[in-house]
């Protein structure tokens, strides 16, 4: 994300995702760049385009979270069921202090089911 983006605040982090997944992100307000449009246009996720303005219901009342095993501990995933799957990763940017979402894409239930079979994904109630 280029310093030109201009950031909206779309939620505040939730610390319980902390004690789900072992992680210790700060409790920090989440931003989203205004292109995160035209990155889900360009990586082709239109399903989850049309829940763009969903994204703060998503950080606030999420189905499921789970941590990036490639990312450990600097980013999480939420995943919201609606009539599609959506899923939006989350980003912790150390050198600048500030959470931000990365990407949202649709993602598919057995994908889903999958990553709570390996522990990748836990439930959120």
């Amino acid at each position: 994300m280029s310093d030109t983006d201009e950031l909206v605040i779309v939620g505040k982090y939730n610390t319980k995702f902390n004690n789900i997944l072992g992680i210790n992100l700060p409790e920090l307000e989440i931003y989203r760049s205004n292109g995160l449009k035209t990155h889900m246009i360009k990586r082709k996720h239109f399903k989850a385009l049309k829940y763009i303005n969903n994204i703060s219901e998503i950080i606030n009342s999420p189905d499921y979270v789970g941590i990036n095993p490639n990312e450990e501990g600097k980013s999480l995933e939420l995943i919201k069921v609606y009539k599609d799957n959506v899923m939006i990763g989350i980003k912790y940017d150390e050198r600048k202090n500030y959470l931000y979402v990365s990407t949202m894409m649709d993602i598919h239930q057995s994908k889903i089911d999958r990553r709570l079979h390996s522990g990748r994904l836990k439930s959120f109630l």
